[in-house]
Parts: C-alpha cells; sequence; structure tokens
C-alpha cells in the first residue's frame, strides 16, 4: 500500500506581499476555481482574514467582480487562468500571471511575470507615483504657459525668443518628468 499527497506550491515571498498590500488599506479577496482542500495552507499565506471563496467557474467570478463594482469599488484582478479571462477584462485593471512570455491574456490590461508578483505592492505604489508626476507636469506646463502669454500679450518678448523658450519648456516638461520617474523608480524598487 503507499499514499501520494499532492501538494500546491506557492511562489515564495507571497505571505509578504498579501502583508504589504493589507497594510496599504486594500481588501484582498480570494476565488479560486479549485477545491477548499488547500484553505489551511492558504490561511497561513493569505491571513485569516481575506474572504475564500473556491470553486469558482468563471461567470462566478465575474459576478462577483461586477458586484463590487456596483459597490462603487475600484476591482483589480490578479489571475493566471482561462477561467479567469472574463474577471481581467471586467475588472477596472486586469493583470495576467504568466510564467512564459509568448503566453499572454488578451483580456488583460497588463502581464507581470510570476517571478515578479510579490513587486505588485511596489509596482502599484510607482503607478501612484506615476499619476502624481503626470498632474504635476500637467499644473507646471500651465504656468508656464499662462506665464508666456504674460509677456506675449505685453509684447514684452521677440518672437524670436518666443520662438526659442517654446520648444525649451517641451524638452524642460520632457526631461523633469524622465527624471522624476527614473528617482521614484530607483527610491522604490531599491526598497523592495
Amino acid at each position: 500500500k503507499g499514499v501520494f499527497k499532492i501538494n500546491h506550491i506557492y511562489r515564495a515571498g507571497l505571505r509578504q506581499l498579501f502583508e504589504k498590500l493589507k497594510s496599504q488599506k486594500y481588501n484582498l479577496y480570494l476565488l479560486s476555481g479549485d477545491k477548499s482542500t488547500e484553505q489551511m495552507q492558504l490561511s497561513f499565506i493569505l491571513g485569516e482574514d481575506i474572504p475564500m471563496l473556491f470553486e469558482q467557474n468563471p461567470e462566478d467570478k465575474l459576478a462577483f467582480i461586477q458586484q463590487l463594482q456596483t459597490e462603487g469599488k475600484n476591482v483589480m484582478m490578479i489571475g493566471d487562468g482561462l477561467n479567469d479571462v472574463g474577471a481581467l477584462k471586467k475588472a477596472n485593471v486586469g493583470i495576467a500571471v504568466s510564467d512564459q512570455s509568448h503566453l499572454f491574456t488578451p483580456a488583460s490590461d497588463a502581464i507581470i511575470y510570476g517571478n515578479q508578483l510579490t513587486s505588485l505592492s511596489a509596482l502599484i505604489t510607482y503607478a501612484k507615483k506615476g499619476k502624481f508626476i503626470i498632474i504635476l507636469i500637467f499644473i507646471l506646463s500651465i504656468l508656464y504657459n499662462i506665464i508666456g502669454m504674460y509677456f506675449a500679450t505685453r509684447a514684452v518678448l521677440s518672437p524670436m525668443i518666443a520662438a526659442i523658450l517654446m520648444p525649451i519648456s517641451s524638452i524642460s516638461i520632457v526631461s523633469l518628468s524622465a527624471l522624476l520617474s527614473f528617482f521614484f523608480a530607483k527610491k522604490m524598487f531599491l526598497k523592495n
């Protein structure tokens, strides 16, 4: 007589990832097509406070995403299976997890390599910093143009100087956004 015991192998660092996401006040849920036999192991990784729904088919996952959205929540769905396609497409942001670059999910907004999944918290924070950079650049651009219009309407600047200043504004805006993006990326990803 013999017994075979087959367990799922979970990626290293997932527990720390979920702790970070919880500390950032994200509501987390697990929707799985698998049976609940892994619930104890997953509770150890995810924590006891994350709702876990098992034996979910694609329609169940899609309905769950829609329910969260009708409650006014923005939903990010992360999935790695074909049964996640509908939910990935319906979510505000759908991220497919893949270990092979030639496999992709066209329904997703982004694809992340499986070995990079533990960087998800840093990636979300970086995206928020990107939004901050865009807003800052728009504000600076508007201020620059208002100041330029002030001098132009008062005929203080010659057309030659104005023609020189206009491309300089574009170059400085692009350079500043690249510099800030690089600075935030280096700062965040060195921490992680």
